[in-house]
């Protein structure tokens, strides 16, 4: 998404007129497919009818995650974020008037979302304008819960599924899935600032906020991640009950996101730990072959 070009058209000053609600959903339909990242919430495993429900999702989740990320420095990021907020709780009011929130008010109003998922989303990109390093796994799963559990959570909500118990394991794959993210990206992370691996952790094995400059895989990291890995498998893991609890499409869409999380864990062991030297990848073959996996447990299943 071109942030200045959109927030020119849609931003709190552009005194532009309000969108149909076609029109809307035409916006967030487009942003939804044609960004630069993946869209994967929406695929042919779920019914079309709800395919304009996930757009609307996505592109607040998209309009979001932007304003955090390429606002351009802190200060204008916060302040981005706070409008975003209050858009949204306008929103909530029946307040709309940017195309997003002219799309997702219906979306909102037919499965019955609570604000929270929503607005947890912006506490967390909030946060990240001001935390670029945890001192403990408590602190670094607080984010993880309301930067990654509300997307499961709004998805059980989507589908006409959400309970207490199933909120429950979602946010453990959630969970699960960001930490396997993080450790993925340990190096990459680190070059725009950001330490994911608690200070507690990494003291812990005898490593050194020093240390990270070297970006060495020693003996001492490496065992650090070993232990980084089973605790995100640990996490993914817990959260496997939820989908045999599902309707069979949505079976098979959460079963990929769990088990694709699962295989980047592999994929870091595979290369000893050393994600300073090599970003571990999924590829195409191991997409493949989750997905034949994901058929055929389900098909076991039925």
């Amino acid at each position: 998404m071109d942030l200045a070009r959109e927030l020119t058209a849609w931003g709190p000053t552009s005194g532009h007129a309000v969108p149909t609600l076609a029109e809307a959903e035409a916006y967030c339909r487009r942003l939804a497919t044609t960004h630069y990242e993946n869209f994967p919430m929406v695929s042919w495993l779920l019914p079309k009818g709800l395919h304009q429900h996930f757009y609307n999702v996505y592109a607040y989740c998209r309009w979001a995650d932007d304003l955090g990320d390429e606002a351009g420095n802190t200060e204008r990021a916060t302040e981005l974020l706070t409008w975003w907020r209050s858009e949204l709780e306008a929103c909530y009011h029946g307040e709309l008037r940017h195309p997003v929130f002219v799309a997702l008010k219906p979306t909102i109003d037919q499965f019955q979302i609570p604000i929270t998922p929503f607005r947890d989303l912006i506490s967390a990109f909030e946060q990240d304008q001001r935390v670029t390093e945890y001192n403990t796994f408590d602190q670094l799963r607080d984010y993880c819960r309301r930067s990654a559990d509300p997307v499961g959570r709004i998805v059980l909500y989507l589908c006409g599924q959400f309970t207490e118990e199933h909120a429950a394991w979602s946010d453990s794959i959630c969970t699960g899935l960001q930490l396997a993210n993080f450790w993925q990206d340990v190096a990459r992370d680190y070059a725009i600032g950001r330490i994911y691996i608690p200070r507690e952790d990494y003291e812990r094995f005898g490593i050194t906020r020093a240390d990270f400059d070297r970006r060495v895989s020693t003996p001492e990291f490496i065992a650090m991640m070993k232990f980084e890995v089973d605790r995100a498998r640990e996490w993914l893991q817990r959260g496997l009950p939820l989908i045999p609890c599902l309707p069979g499409r949505l079976q098979i869409d959460i079963d990929l996101f769990a088990h694709g999380g699962l295989r980047i864990l592999e994929r870091i062991e595979a290369i000893g730990y050393r994600v300073w030297e090599t970003r571990p990848k999924v590829t195409k073959f191991d997409a493949a072959r989750l997905l034949l996996a994901a058929l055929r447990r389900c098909a076991f299943r039925r």
